[in-house]
């Protein structure tokens, strides 16, 4: 029982680093091509004004994707493994 959570434990610490570097690199992504497109584009606002309203516009979708990408998808394959390995 101790193995399974101390495994729990280090697999959370490690998608947790994992989902957070992930979120600044993928901003980091984002906001270069936000920047590109209002020199490009020349919209009527202001530079940091339109990359913040992009930002934040993508924000809430990258949430999601990594949520599930990052946490669920292992977890619940790591879950099914152990079933399968102690069960079936």
């Amino acid at each position: 029982m101790m193995g399974l959570l101390r495994l729990v434990v280090i697999l959370l610490v490690a998608l947790t680093v994992v989902y957070w570097c992930l979120v600044f690199w993928f901003r980091a992504g984002e906001k270069a091509r936000l920047e590109e497109e209002w020199v490009r584009d020349q919209p009527p606002l202001p530079q940091h004004t339109f990359v913040e309203n992009g930002i934040r516009e993508y924000q809430g979708s990258l949430r999601r994707k990594l949520l599930w990408g990052v946490y669920i998808v292992p977890i619940s394959l790591i879950c099914g493994l152990i079933y399968f390995v102690n069960y079936a």
